[in-house]
C-alpha cells in the first residue's frame, strides 16, 4: 500500500510567519532549526518544511492531528537529499501503522510543496 499527502504553501505566508520567534520553536524542531539557520533561515526552505509536516500528515491519514508539528523535521542528508525524521507521537503513529516515508521537495521564489510518499515497511 502507498499513500501520497501533498501540500502547496505560499513563501510569504511562512516569511511573515518567521517573524515571530514562537511559530519558530512551535513549529520547527531542534535538527530543523539547526539545517535552517545554517543557511541563512531562508524563507523558501522553511516553508517546504512546513508543507513536509503537512504532507505527511495527510498521507499518514491523520491531518496534523496526533503529533507535535516539531515530531516531524525535513532534514537533509549532506548530499542534499532530503527524509523525514520523526519522533514521540509522530514516529509512535508512524510505527504503529507499519509506514516509511519518502518525501520530494521543490520550491520558487513564491511557492513551496512537498509530496510525502507513506509506503507499507516489507
Amino acid at each position: 500500500m502507498i499513500a501520497l499527502g501533498l501540500d502547496l504553501l505560499e513563501v510569504d505566508r511562512i516569511r511573515r510567519s518567521l517573524q515571530n520567534p514562537r511559530f519558530v520553536e512551535r513549529v520547527f524542531g531542534a535538527q530543523e532549526r539547526e539545517q535552517l539557520s545554517a543557511r541563512g533561515f531562508p524563507a523558501q526552505s522553511a516553508a517546504a518544511c512546513f508543507c513536509a509536516k503537512e504532507a505527511f500528515g495527510k498521507a499518514l491519514g491523520t491531518g496534523i492531528r496526533g503529533f507535535l508539528l516539531t515530531e516531524v523535521q525535513l532534514l537533509r542528508e549532506p548530499s542534499g537529499q532530503p527524509y523525514l525524521f520523526l519522533s514521540g507521537s509522530a514516529l509512535r503513529l508512524a510505527e504503529e501503522r507499519g509506514l516509511r516515508f519518502s518525501v520530494s521537495v521543490t520550491h520558487t521564489k513564491n511557492y513551496a510543496a512537498v509530496v510525502a510518499a507513506a509506503e507499507q515497511k516489507s
